[in-house]
């Protein structure tokens, strides 16, 4: 059985769903994108911000020291349809004398939604409607896309994915937009109920698979898209790729060993699994017998998370979260700890 609870996302890299969502609900609405950085940026290219006519504010173009100055540019987008380029310092010699503490500069890309805007005004530059569902179809359907801009007639399209990296190439803006790490969990336990918020705010697709239904409930999961069955009975027509992570904490051989064998025999980025040293054992000599070889075993973050002395539900999750983090940016973690959790 699947319950699936939609919600308004609000993750750092679901700007554009929250632009749309904001929109469809009434807003007027703008988004601000950082196009290009030098020296030490607090906020790397692509980061996003969008702004309502409200006043409301999700996301960051920086560590906090220019998003006023983008809210006021957002707002004029907003009110006239035309797009701004903002260069922001550490001087503070700009349109709002808004500089960078940390010494770096950034450009900010600040873009109305909704072509119409404006359009009265000689305006009319934004980001088409049409275009951002398209974009946000193909998020939703975790398939990379490129949008391209061109700076000078405020020209947009949509793009197949490239080797060249977001940011700008002359005139011309690309933002690279890569499908979000999903991350699956199997156990719906304590852990599980402090790690999904986490990976929820990080920004990370979450569904969660446990047999059990007293444990797999709305209520104990609330906004989580969940699998009431086996992993090996949901995660083949769900699919898994290189941008997916799985992480067990059954401490149940029925229901773990299912979701490590299909995460061993794909390309998922991560596989982590709870349990004590011993338990480690056991379940690499269980897949050794099921012909796994060393390599493949390797593969397997156990026990999860780094090394930071965690205790009970609330830091084993943080020290999870840490290594997912670690692993997608530097490609490696610190050694693991046993949690101290009951060996079950």
């Amino acid at each position: 059985m699947t319950t699936k609870i939609p919600t308004l996302p609000s993750a750092f890299d679901k700007i554009p769903e929250l632009a749309l969502a904001w929109h469809q609900s009434g807003r007027r609405v703008a988004i601000a994108t950082v196009v290009a950085t030098w020296g030490s940026a607090p906020r790397p290219v692509g980061s996003q911000m969008v702004v309502s006519d409200r006043g409301e504010i999700e996301g960051s173009v920086s560590g906090g020291c220019v998003e006023g100055a983008v809210v006021i540019a957002a707002q004029e987008a907003i009110a006239d349809g035309r797009c701004q380029l903002l260069t922001f310092g550490v001087s503070g010699e700009d349109a709002f004398s808004a500089g960078l503490a940390c010494g770096g500069e950034i450009r900010v890309l600040v873009e109305p939604v909704g072509a119409d805007l404006g359009a009265g005004q000689g305006g009319g530059q934004g980001i088409p409607l049409a275009m951002l569902t398209d974009l946000i179809t193909h998020r939703a359907a975790r398939q990379p896309v490129v949008t391209a801009l061109n700076t000078l007639d405020w020209s947009r399209e949509l793009r197949a994915p490239n080797s060249e990296e977001t940011g700008m190439q002359g005139d011309l803006f690309l933002h690279h937009h890569t499908p979000p790490l999903r991350l699956i969990v199997v156990g719906a336990v304590h852990v599980a109920q402090a790690l999904i918020p986490m990976a929820q705010i990080v920004g990370h697709d979450v569904v969660l698979i446990d047999p059990r239904g007293a444990f797999a409930t709305a209520g104990r999961f609330p906004g989580v898209t969940l699998y009431e069955d086996y992993p090996d009975e949901v995660l083949p027509p769900l699919g898994l790729d290189a941008r997916t992570a799985i992480v067990t904490l059954a401490h149940d051989p029925k229901i773990d060993d299912p979701a490590i064998e299909a995460g061993l025999n794909s390309d998922v980025a991560y596989i982590g699994c709870l349990g004590s040293a011993r338990t480690q054992t056991e379940r690499r000599d269980r897949l050794a017998a099921r012909g796994y070889a060393p390599e493949q075993l390797a593969r397997i973050h156990g026990p999860v998370g780094l090394d930071i002395g965690a205790v009970g539900p609330a830091e084993i999750a943080v020290s999870i979260m840490a290594e997912l983090v670690a692993v997608e940016r530097a490609g490696r973690a610190r050694p693991k700890m046993a949690q101290r959790l009951c060996d079950l």
